[in-house]
């Protein structure tokens, strides 16, 4: 007996989901930083046993948008609400059940099984977790709670069993051998932003997007050319830095993170463009790949 489904990982921004899509897959896939809208699109990372296969779906963190690269954003989101065998529905425990309104209305009204994960709970204590867990489950009946931390790795071997049990008989979705659906210059570009998110304050992080336009390996050696675009002029400075330092330290820690994961040598070259207000401009948008 095979059996294999899709389970949708949502919550809030900076609830924990990429880092528990890492752990679950024993693999980073999706960036994470404490700044909040740090992931951006759909990430699906497949998981495999020999009579097992998870799809699990990263997404952004729900939020009110106030411009078109949010609204695409959301509107991810929204289409994981509409395609889920099982929700994994991850929830900071310092934060308020009022701020999650939206998601609480989706999953008490769609007919599919939700774990509610209660994450960061070395930030709480046994009594207070017992009461935000009360809480919740007056807010989600349906919801089975359990509390982890997924940044500690506590309680994470629980949850692939439990999904085992939650899913239906079927065969696999994409070839075993598959771990997710992106292809390499996404990797790329996501370290990229990565770094920029770590490394630059205030607005720079958000203004940015990063595309892939040489990836080739030759001689067991991947040569990438990167494109950093920003909004404004301003920004483009703030990116290159005095001589060029700050992009260089965007450049060699990035380097290091993808010969980790691509298991080879890297050599990366950087540039920075100017592209006005490309997150209010749709045609820039869906060129970046926000349909």
């Amino acid at each position: 007996m095979h059996k294999a489904g899709f389970v949708n990982i949502v919550g809030k921004p900076n609830a924990g989901k990429s880092t528990l899509l890492n752990q679950l897959m024993g693999e980073k896939l999706a960036i994470v930083t404490q700044k909040a809208q740090t992931t951006r699109h759909r990430i699906f990372g497949i998981y495999n046993e020999e009579d097992l296969q998870i799809v699990f779906s990263d997404t952004p963190g729900v939020l009110d948008p106030k411009y078109g690269l949010q609204e695409k954003m959301m509107d991810f989101v929204k289409d994981s609400l509409q395609d889920a065998d099982v929700f994994l529905f991850i929830v900071d425990v310092t934060d308020k059940a009022e701020q999650s309104e939206f998601l609480i209305d989706k999953l008490n009204k769609i007919p599919v099984p939700v774990l509610l994960l209660l994450n960061k709970i070395d930030q709480t204590n046994q009594e207070g977790l017992e009461k935000i867990a009360t809480e919740w489950h007056e807010r989600i009946p349906k919801a089975e709670i359990l509390p982890i931390s997924a940044l500690n790795a506590f309680n994470i071997d629980i949850i692939l069993p439990k999904l085992k049990s939650m899913l239906p008989e079927s065969p696999a979705y994409y070839d075993k051998d598959m771990y997710t659906d992106k292809p390499e210059r996404f990797f790329v570009n996501e370290a990229i932003r990565e770094k920029i998110l770590l490394n630059y304050e205030k607005e720079i992080p958000y203004s940015v997007e990063v595309v892939t336009e040489m990836f080739k390996e030759k001689e067991g050696i991947i040569f990438i050319d990167s494109i950093i675009y920003v909004e404004r002029d301003t920004q483009k400075g703030i990116i290159i830095g005095h001589k060029g330092e700050a992009i260089k330290k965007v450049g060699t820690e990035a380097r290091i993170d993808l010969e980790k994961f691509f298991s080879k040598k890297i050599h990366l070259n950087l540039f920075v463009k100017v592209k006005k207000d490309w997150r209010k401009n749709d045609r820039d948008l869906k060129n970046f790949g926000y349909r």
